[in-house]
C-alpha cells in the first residue's frame, strides 16, 4: 500500500532524527566523577600546578580553567581521556 510506504518513511526519518539529535546531547558539558576529578588533581599538581578553577568535560576532554603554574602564570588546561594534557592556553 502506497499510505504505508510512507509512514515507514516517516517513522524512519523521526528515528534517525531523534538519533542524530541525541548524540550531542550525550557529550554535553559535565563535571567530573570524584574518581576523575582525583586523577585531574594528580596529573595537575604533578606538573607543578597548584591551583584551579572549574574542572568540566567537553567535547571527549577535561576542560580546567584558571590553572596556576608555580610561577605565577595562568592557563587553560584540555586534558584527554587519558588525563594527558593535550593543550595549554595562556589565560
Amino acid at each position: 500500500m502506497p499510505g504505508s510506504r510512507v509512514t515507514r518513511s516517516a517513522l524512519a526519518a523521526a528515528v534517525i532524527g531523534a538519533t542524530l539529535l541525541a548524540a550531542p546531547a550525550a557529550r554535553a558539558d559535565r563535571a567530573p566523577t570524584a574518581e576523575e576529578a582525583a586523577r585531574i588533581e594528580a596529573v595537575l599538581r604533578e606538573n607543578g600546578y597548584t591551583a584551579w578553577g572549574e574542572v568540566e568535560f567537553d567535547d571527549g576532554v577535561f576542560e580546567v580553567d584558571d590553572v596556576i603554574a608555580t610561577d605565577g602564570k595562568e592557563y587553560d588546561l584540555k586534558l584527554d581521556e587519558s588525563f594527558l594534557i593535550v593543550d595549554r592556553d595562556p589565560d
